[in-house]
Protein backbone atom coordinates (compact mmCIF):
# COMPACT_ATOMS: atom_id res chain seq x y z
CA UNK A 1 0.00 0.00 0.00
CA UNK A 2 1.02 3.64 -0.33
CA UNK A 3 1.82 5.49 2.55
CA UNK A 4 -0.61 7.72 4.39
CA UNK A 5 1.10 11.36 4.92
CA UNK A 6 1.10 10.46 8.65
CA UNK A 7 3.28 7.36 7.76
CA UNK A 8 5.22 9.08 5.38
CA UNK A 9 6.50 12.16 7.90
CA UNK A 10 7.18 9.08 10.11
CA UNK A 11 9.43 7.74 7.58
CA UNK A 12 11.29 11.34 6.96
CA UNK A 13 11.95 11.82 10.58
CA UNK A 14 13.36 8.30 11.06
CA UNK A 15 15.76 10.32 8.47
CA UNK A 16 16.74 12.58 10.18
CA UNK A 17 20.17 12.85 11.72
CA UNK A 18 20.46 13.31 15.56
CA UNK A 19 21.05 16.92 16.37
CA UNK A 20 20.17 18.51 13.70
CA UNK A 21 18.67 21.88 12.86
CA UNK A 22 15.80 21.45 11.04
CA UNK A 23 12.93 23.60 8.92
CA UNK A 24 9.56 22.09 8.55
CA UNK A 25 7.92 23.22 5.37
CA UNK A 26 3.91 24.87 5.75
CA UNK A 27 1.56 21.97 4.94
CA UNK A 28 2.42 17.98 5.05
CA UNK A 29 5.95 18.40 6.38
CA UNK A 30 4.08 19.45 9.78
CA UNK A 31 3.24 16.40 10.66
CA UNK A 32 7.01 15.64 10.75
CA UNK A 33 7.37 17.04 14.43
CA UNK A 34 4.73 14.46 15.81
CA UNK A 35 7.45 11.77 15.16
CA UNK A 36 10.51 13.11 16.67
CA UNK A 37 11.29 11.76 19.47
CA UNK A 38 13.31 13.74 22.31
CA UNK A 39 16.36 11.64 22.52
CA UNK A 40 17.49 12.66 19.01
CA UNK A 41 17.85 16.03 20.37
CA UNK A 42 16.47 17.79 16.68
CA UNK A 43 16.32 21.48 16.89
CA UNK A 44 13.42 22.72 14.90
CA UNK A 45 13.02 26.00 13.72
CA UNK A 46 10.38 27.82 12.24
CA UNK A 47 11.22 30.94 9.98
CA UNK A 48 8.68 32.99 11.98
CA UNK A 49 11.12 33.41 15.12
CA UNK A 50 10.82 30.13 17.15
CA UNK A 51 13.79 27.46 17.65
CA UNK A 52 13.14 24.25 20.31
CA UNK A 53 9.69 24.09 18.22
CA UNK A 54 7.77 20.80 19.61
CA UNK A 55 4.86 18.93 18.39
CA UNK A 56 1.61 20.15 17.06
CA UNK A 57 -0.66 21.52 20.26
CA UNK A 58 -3.53 20.23 21.39
CA UNK A 59 -6.20 20.88 23.63
CA UNK A 60 -5.50 22.76 27.07
CA UNK A 61 -1.62 23.22 25.66
CA UNK A 62 -2.87 25.24 22.75
CA UNK A 63 -1.80 28.94 22.96
CA UNK A 64 -3.01 31.84 19.94
CA UNK A 65 0.23 32.81 20.50
CA UNK A 66 2.47 30.33 20.21
CA UNK A 67 1.92 29.57 16.47
CA UNK A 68 4.26 27.75 13.46
CA UNK A 69 4.92 29.13 10.18
CA UNK A 70 1.79 27.76 8.83
CA UNK A 71 -0.08 29.76 11.67
CA UNK A 72 -0.87 25.78 13.31
CA UNK A 73 -0.85 25.70 17.48
CA UNK A 74 2.47 23.94 18.69
CA UNK A 75 4.04 23.30 21.64
CA UNK A 76 7.66 24.35 22.90
CA UNK A 77 10.42 22.56 24.09
CA UNK A 78 13.23 23.00 27.02
CA UNK A 79 15.50 25.30 25.79
CA UNK A 80 12.86 27.37 23.11
CA UNK A 81 13.91 30.49 22.10
CA UNK A 82 11.56 33.10 20.33
CA UNK A 83 13.43 35.93 18.11
CA UNK A 84 12.96 38.82 15.33
CA UNK A 85 11.54 37.68 11.78
CA UNK A 86 14.52 38.98 10.37
CA UNK A 87 17.14 37.19 12.68
CA UNK A 88 15.19 33.95 11.55
CA UNK A 89 15.42 34.64 7.92
CA UNK A 90 19.42 35.32 8.65
CA UNK A 91 19.30 32.01 10.26
CA UNK A 92 18.22 30.20 6.75
CA UNK A 93 19.99 32.30 4.61
CA UNK A 94 23.35 32.14 6.74
CA UNK A 95 22.97 28.04 6.33
CA UNK A 96 22.87 27.46 9.82
CA UNK A 97 19.88 24.98 8.97
CA UNK A 98 20.97 21.35 8.66
CA UNK A 99 18.02 20.03 6.80
CA UNK A 100 14.32 21.81 5.45
CA UNK A 101 11.53 19.59 4.57
CA UNK A 102 9.75 21.37 1.61
CA UNK A 103 6.05 20.37 -0.19
CA UNK A 104 6.12 20.78 -3.88
CA UNK A 105 3.75 20.85 -7.27
CA UNK A 106 7.19 19.86 -9.12
CA UNK A 107 10.87 18.29 -8.75
CA UNK A 108 12.68 18.14 -11.53
CA UNK A 109 15.25 15.18 -12.29
CA UNK A 110 18.20 17.60 -11.89
CA UNK A 111 17.08 18.89 -8.10
CA UNK A 112 15.07 21.38 -9.56
CA UNK A 113 12.31 22.72 -7.08
CA UNK A 114 8.21 24.54 -7.55
CA UNK A 115 6.51 24.60 -4.65
CA UNK A 116 5.09 28.81 -4.94
CA UNK A 117 2.98 28.89 -7.47
CA UNK A 118 0.86 27.13 -10.30
CA UNK A 119 1.46 29.94 -12.77
CA UNK A 120 -2.49 29.60 -12.89
CA UNK A 121 -4.24 33.05 -13.65
CA UNK A 122 -6.07 32.63 -10.54
CA UNK A 123 -3.71 30.78 -8.32
CA UNK A 124 -2.48 32.11 -5.26
CA UNK A 125 1.17 32.50 -4.90
CA UNK A 126 2.77 31.54 -1.74
CA UNK A 127 6.29 32.29 -1.45
CA UNK A 128 6.73 32.78 2.46
CA UNK A 129 10.33 31.60 3.18
CA UNK A 130 10.77 28.79 0.54
CA UNK A 131 13.50 29.96 -1.57
CA UNK A 132 15.23 30.99 1.13
CA UNK A 133 15.16 27.52 2.68
CA UNK A 134 15.87 26.06 -0.60
CA UNK A 135 19.08 27.47 -0.92
CA UNK A 136 20.02 27.92 2.48
CA UNK A 137 19.43 24.74 3.93
CA UNK A 138 22.61 22.49 4.13
CA UNK A 139 19.98 19.55 2.54
CA UNK A 140 16.64 20.37 1.25
CA UNK A 141 14.09 17.58 1.60
CA UNK A 142 11.11 17.56 -0.63
CA UNK A 143 8.03 15.38 0.70
CA UNK A 144 5.08 14.89 -1.90
CA UNK A 145 2.23 12.69 -3.38
CA UNK A 146 3.91 11.39 -6.35
CA UNK A 147 0.87 11.88 -8.55
CA UNK A 148 -0.86 14.95 -8.69
CA UNK A 149 -5.21 15.14 -8.71
CA UNK A 150 -5.24 14.74 -11.99
CA UNK A 151 -2.94 11.34 -12.21
CA UNK A 152 0.57 13.47 -13.47
CA UNK A 153 4.01 12.64 -12.05
CA UNK A 154 4.90 15.76 -10.34
CA UNK A 155 8.44 14.62 -10.49
CA UNK A 156 9.20 15.83 -14.13
CA UNK A 157 12.42 16.11 -16.48
CA UNK A 158 11.76 19.48 -16.57
CA UNK A 159 9.62 21.63 -14.23
CA UNK A 160 7.20 23.84 -15.52
CA UNK A 161 5.96 25.89 -12.82
CA UNK A 162 8.02 28.87 -11.68
CA UNK A 163 10.79 27.64 -9.89
CA UNK A 164 11.45 28.04 -6.04
CA UNK A 165 15.42 27.04 -6.55
CA UNK A 166 17.48 25.91 -8.91
CA UNK A 167 19.05 22.08 -8.04
CA UNK A 168 18.49 22.17 -4.65
CA UNK A 169 16.92 19.49 -4.14
CA UNK A 170 18.62 16.52 -2.66
CA UNK A 171 15.76 13.81 -1.93
CA UNK A 172 12.14 13.42 -2.77
CA UNK A 173 10.01 11.31 -0.43
CA UNK A 174 6.71 10.72 -1.71
CA UNK A 175 3.62 7.82 -0.89
CA UNK A 176 4.90 5.60 -3.25
CA UNK A 177 9.19 5.95 -3.57
CA UNK A 178 11.83 7.67 -2.07
CA UNK A 179 14.15 9.05 -4.43
CA UNK A 180 17.86 10.61 -3.72
CA UNK A 181 18.82 13.04 -7.24
CA UNK A 182 22.61 12.22 -7.37
CA UNK A 183 24.64 13.68 -9.86
CA UNK A 184 23.50 10.38 -12.08
CA UNK A 185 19.87 10.85 -11.90
CA UNK A 186 17.28 10.26 -9.38
CA UNK A 187 18.24 6.67 -7.30
CA UNK A 188 15.02 4.66 -6.15
CA UNK A 189 15.80 4.14 -2.52
CA UNK A 190 12.51 2.41 -1.36
CA UNK A 191 9.51 1.97 -2.47
CA UNK A 192 5.57 1.55 -1.27
CA UNK A 193 3.25 -0.69 -2.25
CA UNK A 194 5.08 -0.38 -5.76
CA UNK A 195 7.90 -1.61 -7.39
CA UNK A 196 10.19 -0.22 -9.84
CA UNK A 197 8.90 -2.09 -12.61
CA UNK A 198 5.26 -0.14 -11.80
CA UNK A 199 7.27 2.95 -11.75
CA UNK A 200 8.31 2.91 -15.09
CA UNK A 201 5.50 2.02 -16.51
CA UNK A 202 3.58 4.85 -14.99
CA UNK A 203 7.24 7.36 -14.98
CA UNK A 204 8.46 6.14 -18.45
CA UNK A 205 6.23 8.56 -20.62
CA UNK A 206 8.21 11.29 -19.22
CA UNK A 207 11.58 9.95 -17.47
CA UNK A 208 13.82 6.97 -18.76
CA UNK A 209 14.94 4.11 -16.18
CA UNK A 210 18.43 2.84 -16.34
CA UNK A 211 19.63 -0.67 -13.71
CA UNK A 212 22.75 0.41 -12.25
CA UNK A 213 22.51 -2.33 -9.35
CA UNK A 214 20.71 -5.46 -8.09
CA UNK A 215 18.95 -2.88 -5.60
CA UNK A 216 18.01 0.40 -6.94
CA UNK A 217 17.29 2.57 -10.41
CA UNK A 218 18.58 5.23 -11.63
CA UNK A 219 16.49 7.61 -13.41
CA UNK A 220 17.50 10.22 -15.96
CA UNK A 221 15.83 13.12 -17.31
Amino acid sequence: MALTSDQLAARIAHDIPRGAYVNLGIGQPTKIADHLTPELGVILHTENGMLGMGPAAKGDDIDADLTNAGKVPVTELPGAAYFHHADSFAMMRGGHLDVCVLGAFQVSAHGDLANWHTGEPDAIPAVGGAMDLAIGAKKVYVMMTLFDKAGRPKLVPECTYPLTGVGCVSRVYTDHAIFDITSNGLVVRETFGTDPDELRHHLDPIIAFENTTETSDVVRG
